[in-house]
């Protein structure tokens, strides 16, 4: 760079200086060449102090960074010739952990049964509301809406339902379920006033919406088989 910087600089001098000139300039360019790679030097020494003293971020190290990192290396170093070899690594990788989701899935699944399996008086519950469900059902497409309102009983304080509430609460597990329960209570509340007004097509919407609710949470919770009527 010294070397071009000096031949760029001949055109800078004017042709009517005198050798001495010449050659007092030349010296005078030479020292603050000097001069500038002093600078240059101190300033890359600065430089590569301070990234030496910088604190460095600790690095969290997982299973699968640490395989993107084998694989970024193996790429650096093979090329397009490993591709092949770097899916097969992702693919097993994610295999593992599909198969880790489907134990964990499993073993909630066998819960549940074993919980169902011993939950024989909220089954009885569940069963008694499939009975009631069924008799209202009947009334109402029938429009017999006083048929409809003895079993409902004007409230939502009926032992029935307390009952069946017992059984969701227990047996339930995932949002979604709570959400259908939610759905069931609310439906079932404003059916029983719309059979409390005598009023024959809100009865109708309120009742499909409760019973649809009540069928979703049971195939959730995987009764839909143990219970009768459904």
């Amino acid at each position: 760079m010294a070397a071009a910087f000096l031949s760029t600089a001949n055109p800078f001098f004017p042709s009517s200086l005198s050798p001495s000139t010449s050659s007092s300039s030349s010296s005078s360019l030479g020292l603050a060449l000097v001069h500038l790679n002093n600078q240059n030097v101190q300033r890359r020494s600065t430089l590569c102090k301070a990234f030496n003293e910088s604190p460095l971020p600790t690095p969290v190290l997982t299973k699968r960074g640490i395989t993107l990192c084998f694989i970024t290396s193996l790429v650096l170093a093979s090329g397009n010739g490993c591709s092949n070899g770097i899916a097969a690594i992702l693919e097993a990788d994610d295999d593992e952990e599909l198969l880790e989701k489907v134990k964990q899935d499993r073993k909630k699944r066998l819960e549940r049964q074993g919980l169902i399996g011993s939950s024989s008086k909220e089954k009885g519950y569940l069963q008694d509301l499939v009975y009631k469900l069924s008799q209202i059902g009947q009334a109402i497409d029938n429009n017999d809406l006083t048929a409809a309102s003895s079993v409902l009983g004007g409230s939502t304080d009926k032992e029935w339902l307390k009952n069946a509430n017992v059984a969701f609460n227990k047996l339930s597990y995932s949002p979604e379920e709570k959400t259908q329960i939610e759905t069931f209570n609310s439906s079932l509340a404003s059916l029983i006033s719309s059979v409390t007004k005598n009023d024959v097509e809100s009865s109708k919407v309120a009742f499909v919406e409760s019973a649809s609710a009540f069928e979703k949470w049971t195939t959730l919770t995987g009764l839909t088989g143990q219970l009768k009527g459904l």
